[in-house]
């Protein structure tokens, strides 16, 4: 393929996303168009996913790098809960009846969603409130910020199905979240981290309390999108990638994406603006 045809293939699948019809979660952006929220939408249920659930939201998070228009995400729940996990009845439910392959398809799903949300260019701010349980755990994890409240409770909770603590990249995200020894921990019992052990631990960044927790969130994601998207963007890519890269390596990696980033004109609106003694208002370019 040629640059002018690659070029050509990505203008023709970027998009903006600020009409994105979801169907299995609520889908609002902000009047600026750069901030969308997914809300999880089943509040008598305290949120749990679906099978249609976890698809629409890998494949939602897997198209945001095409997106025009959204520069940051935030995640939350209905009815002051964050998410329970996979449905009893609509999920847990069904896989008991399932052949091996059929549930290898399954946990390569779920597994799919943390690697689209950590794969996706935006960042990700979770506001978790209540319960936030199993997948719905996973889903605050992978997410790059977590702002909780006072009565949220974090459970990691698969041994308590019978199935291991390791599931959608727990082992290796939340060891470097709060600790190995911590992690070790709440993946063997299963039990809840208060909000008070999530906030020492690192786990949440801020709490606050449940009425305001949205608009922290959402207040947080103006900010970001406001920011050097682009650069943003870059940022995310290399603390996913560094975990896997020595101290050396790491430092090239960071110097290639620096001068990328000098090339943008956000780098030289900053320069130009400072040079002028204003505030430099960026474009994500």
């Amino acid at each position: 393929m040629t640059e002018a045809s690659t070029e050509h293939t990505m203008k023709h699948h970027r998009r903006p996303y600020a009409n994105y019809a979801a169907r299995t979660f609520l889908w609002e952006v902000s009047a600026d168009g750069k901030v969308a929220t997914i809300t999880l939408n089943r509040p008598e249920r305290k949120n749990p996913l679906t099978f249609d659930s976890y698809a629409e939201l890998r494949d939602l998070f897997r198209s945001l790098c095409y997106a025009t228009d959204i520069k940051v995400v935030v995640v939350t729940g209905a009815g002051g809960n964050f998410c329970s996990g996979g449905d009893v009845h609509e999920i847990i439910g069904p896989l008991t009846k399932m052949s091996m392959p059929e549930l290898l398809d399954f946990t390569r799903m779920t597994g799919d969603l943390v690697k689209a949300m950590r794969a996706c260019p935006q960042p990700i701010v979770a506001a978790v409130d209540g319960v936030c349980a199993g997948a719905g755990a996973m889903i605050a994890l992978a997410s790059d910020m977590r702002l909780g409240t006072p009565v949220a409770k974090t459970a990691f909770l698969f041994t308590r199905v019978g199935l291991a603590g390791a599931d959608m990249g727990a082992c290796t995200l939340l060891p470097r979240m709060i600790g190995q020894g911590r992690a070790s921990e709440l993946l063997y019992t299963g039990r809840s981290m208060n909000a008070e052990e999530g906030s020492q631990w690192g786990f949440f960044n801020s709490l606050h309390d449940s009425a305001q927790v949205l608009t922290a969130a959402q207040t947080l994601a103006a900010q970001l999108a406001a920011g050097p998207t682009f650069a943003h963007g870059m940022t995310k890519k290399l603390l996913h990638q560094e975990w896997n890269m020595g101290v050396d390596e790491a430092i090239e990696a960071e110097a290639e994406a620096q001068a990328i980033c000098m090339q943008t004109r956000d780098f030289h609106r900053a320069y130009e603006a400072f040079v002028a003694k204003q505030k430099p208002v960026f474009e994500g370019d």
